[in-house]
């Protein structure tokens, strides 16, 4: 269950405003997690400061004293104890303008029960699954999860990709072809390795284009954190300008990805990286990104 909102952020929700923050600026790709609950088998020790809890009045703090004014809540566990979590959180806080949750793929009986029982969400604007810590490089195409995935368009609800690279970043463009009325969202620009070999950088360049031909996909300036490799607007100048040739303002949306983000810096230096870049384009253009993409992806 979230934490209530800190005093700051009771007192500006009483307001009717968020502490400067800016409606104008969404961040699309922002996670919370309670370590006690027992979920999270992933986030151990070896995770370092990620291996706490995350609350919604903390994630408050950071957004608003970085002009961030609204969110959007993506699922952390593949559980529908997370997903509860979350709208528990967007149902307490006005600045969580929607969730992201968890399908079980592959059971689609189970993904159809599921989409019905969210019916009374409002919050609720979009589906994910861990798919990146699947051992199987074909996930998205089996059968079972194609179906699941069929009823998640008939739904008009998004799918969130993460990590898509090296794995799964070829099927997402094969998805995309065979389900053209399923909104797909690449997180995290499909993870270029920004530290790896030029190889591996021209084959998710590759890949990414090709998802990006489809225009049922939207990508996520977000995790752009990589180990080995400097966080900063002149280090992600390559994967910018491919970003925006391949996909336009139009189909690119922000995302801070807090709190994993963290492990590269402050939330206020993943904004003021991004928008560094984001701020050098038309008015129109940056808008888009800061928040037009995703109210249009997402419906919030």
């Amino acid at each position: 269950m979230s934490e209530p909102a800190d005093d700051a952020g009771r007192a500006a929700s009483a307001a009717g405003g968020t502490l400067g923050a800016s409606a104008d600026r969404v961040d699309s790709h922002l996670h919370l997690w309670q370590l006690a609950s027992g979920q999270y088998s992933w986030l151990t020790p070896k995770h370092g400061l990620l291996h706490n809890t995350f609350t919604a009045g903390q994630a408050q703090k950071a957004l608003f004293g970085a002009g961030v004014g609204q969110a959007i809540l993506v699922q952390a566990d593949d559980t529908a104890a997370d997903t509860e979590a979350m709208l528990l959180a967007a149902a307490a806080h006005d600045w969580i303008v929607g969730v992201v949750g968890w399908l079980p793929l592959e059971d689609p009986a189970a993904a159809a029960a599921v989409l019905d029982s969210w019916a009374g969400q409002p919050a609720l604007c979009g589906v994910r699954t861990l798919v990146h810590d699947d051992p199987r490089a074909e996930v998205l195409a089996l059968p079972a999860v194609r179906e699941s995935l069929a009823l998640v368009a008939m739904a008009g609800l998004p799918f969130d990709v993460p990590d898509a690279f090296p794995r799964h970043l070829g099927q997402v463009a094969q998805l995309a072809g065979e389900l053209p009325e399923l909104t797909i969202v690449l997180d995290h620009l499909g993870k270029p390795p920004r530290a790896g070999t030029s190889g591996q950088m021209a084959a998710w360049e590759r890949q990414f284009r090709a998802v990006a031909a489809h225009p049922n996909t939207v990508a996520k300036l977000s995790g752009l954190h990589c180990a080995g490799a400097e966080f900063s607007a002149p280090a992600l100048g390559r994967v910018w300008d491919i970003a925006l040739d391949a996909f336009g303002p139009q189909r690119l949306m922000f995302g801070g990805d807090w709190p994993v983000s963290l492990l590269g810096g402050s939330y206020q230096c993943t904004v003021d990286v991004m928008a560094t870049l984001i701020d050098a384009l038309s008015p129109a253009e940056a808008h888009a990104i800061w928040a037009a993409t995703s109210h249009r992806t997402y419906g919030r």
